[in-house]
């Protein structure tokens, strides 16, 4: 699957501003919030964004199986979609490129994460921080300074829920919003007919 062909679903009670750049097969599932200038691009594989996601301004959410990966052995790519889990938010600057991530992660400014990084559930990366090469973080880790020093965390996240109806309060006072078109509960009663 190529970047060519565009395919947006926008489920309901998500906001994806006008201005963002999306390309490619894209799912964003209810309580998403995209803001202007974030970037989405599915390269390798339909992209699906959970439930109650946050990308900020300038962040880089890209699919994308770099050349020599195991999952392109057999010399295409996979139609095989990258899920995203729910409550992740990719912050101001950041890029993540993961071929796996989980649920309620918080990708911090200016941060990268490779294609080779795997992400758990409830990890923090650090404003800055670079992960490159193979490498798995287990759930709760927190990588945090200029080497990028890991620790787990004790503390549960707290949630996005107070931030993201901040956002659907102001946003569509301030931008252009895409609509939603995409209803899974139409679906199902289309194929029970």
């Amino acid at each position: 699957m190529s970047a060519d062909k565009n395919d947006f679903k926008i489920m309901a009670r998500s906001m994806v501003c006008e201005d963002s750049n999306l390309q490619g097969d894209i799912t964003i599932s209810s309580g998403c919030v995209i803001h202007p200038s974030a970037t989405i691009i599915a390269e390798s594989g339909p992209i699906v964004i959970g439930e109650n996601c946050i990308l900020e301004e300038y962040a880089t959410l890209r699919y994308r199986i770099p050349q020599g990966h195991p999952l392109l052995e057999g010399g295409e790519t996979p139609a095989k979609p990258l899920i995203i889990g729910p409550e992740n938010v990719f912050e101001v600057g950041c890029t993540v490129e993961a071929l796996s991530i989980g649920e309620r992660n918080v990708f911090e400014s200016k941060s990268y994460v490779s294609a080779d990084v795997t992400v758990g559930n409830g990890c923090v990366i650090g404003a800055g921080c670079r992960l490159v090469g193979k490498q798995s973080l287990d759930d709760k880790i927190v990588v945090y300074g200029r080497s990028c020093m890991q620790r787990e965390t004790l503390d549960k996240h707290k949630s996005q829920m107070i931030q993201l109806d901040y956002l659907r309060k102001i946003l569509p006072n301030y931008h252009h919003l895409r609509k939603v078109n995409y209803d899974p509960k139409k679906e199902r009663a289309e194929v029970g007919a």
